[in-house]
């Protein structure tokens, strides 16, 4: 099965940056051109691009300041997927193939369809849980409800699991309950010292729900600096700092296709959407409005993008636009 997907406009990725802007004089011309096509794209705030480590275009257009803090909705996915490679690590999970009803039986509610104890945790890390989705035009009803974890499991089946790829921030947020379950600690306290501490970067507090769980899958806020480090990281085989973050099986695994998004046509690792442009192979962490951790191992490349939250991004639309800037402009000047 191919992962490379043709879209039929432009773009890719999400975040801006806490360094200083790279010096005009100190760009090649090639990524002046980028710099030039990114301005352009009213919706984007910010793009930060590095190759081998080092920054080659920084700019902050408008939006928030450099080193603020920005939504990045759902990147949050990417996150704790992560999270769940260092849960593995830990031995607190015994493997992807573990059972909802044997590692978190507990978050089950009554109500529930017998068949969810049966939902692994590779299923809800690739959205490939079956249930009835909670993104889209069920979210508000979602969110809503009194325990966002009994309501996402208690919804009926719509496909067998792990058949298909169900866009849903409910199989997210259910599998950052089981992180918290099987660690006795919070998802803020996982990510703070599982990924904050390690890649040095700040985790603020974001939403809860009514049982007090963080949300997983959607609202955390990071620098644009932060979501660099986060995908060099990946970039560098799941280590940062001469420390290993993430055991590089794991990292190896996350950058394999599993599924296939129904929308965008990309395939669907552990939390990144992957495909292929101008012949190499890319890893996409994509949330609403345009935020974006794009990796390009093939070219040592790691590319954030922060863009208005409020505004929505398409694939025939404003995302359409970013995967254009990253093909026709930014996979040039980096080769």
């Amino acid at each position: 099965m191919s992962d490379t997907y043709s879209f039929t406009r432009r773009g890719i990725l999400a975040g801006a940056s806490a360094f200083a802007a790279t010096p005009v004089w100190a760009r090649a011309p090639a990524w002046d051109r980028v710099a030039h096509s990114a301005r352009g794209l009213d919706q984007l705030h910010a793009i930060i691009i590095h190759q081998n480590g080092q920054p080659v275009l920084q700019e902050t257009f408008r939006g928030p300041a450099a080193g603020r803090a920005v939504p990045i909705k759902s990147v949050s996915k990417t996150l704790v997927a992560a999270l769940t490679g260092a849960a593995l690590a830990r031995g607190e999970i015994s493997g992807v193939a573990a059972r909802l009803g044997d590692v978190a039986p507990r978050l089950i509610p009554r109500r529930a369809d017998p068949r969810v104890a049966d939902i692994t945790i590779e299923h809800l890390v690739t959205m490939q849980a079956g249930l009835e989705r909670t993104s889209g035009a069920n979210y508000g009803a979602w969110v809503s409800s009194d325990d966002w974890v009994a309501d996402a499991l208690s919804r009926p089946f719509v496909a067998e699991p792990g058949r298909r790829m169900l866009y849903s921030t409910g199989s997210f947020h259910v599998l950052g309950a089981v992180l918290a379950e099987v660690s006795g600690q919070s998802l803020l306290s996982l990510a703070r010292s599982r990924l904050g501490a390690p890649l040095g970067i700040d985790i603020p507090a974001w939403t809860r729900d009514p049982q007090g769980r963080y949300l997983g899958g959607n609202e955390m806020a990071l620098t644009t600096d932060a979501m660099m480090r986060f995908g060099q990281m990946y970039l560098q085989k799941g280590a940062y700092g001469g420390q290993q973050v993430l055991p590089q099986d794991w990292v190896a695994r996350s950058l394999t296709p599993r599924t296939r998004s129904p929308f965008s046509g990309l395939h669907y690792g552990y939390g990144w959407f992957l495909g292929r442009a101008g012949g190499m192979r890319y890893a996409l962490a994509r949330g609403y409005g345009g935020q974006v951790i794009c990796i390009v191992p093939d070219l040592a490349l790691g590319i954030v993008i922060s863009s208005d939250p409020t505004r929505p991004a398409r694939s025939q639309g404003y995302f359409g636009d970013l995967m254009a800037l990253i093909q026709d402009r930014i996979l040039p000047a980096a080769a």
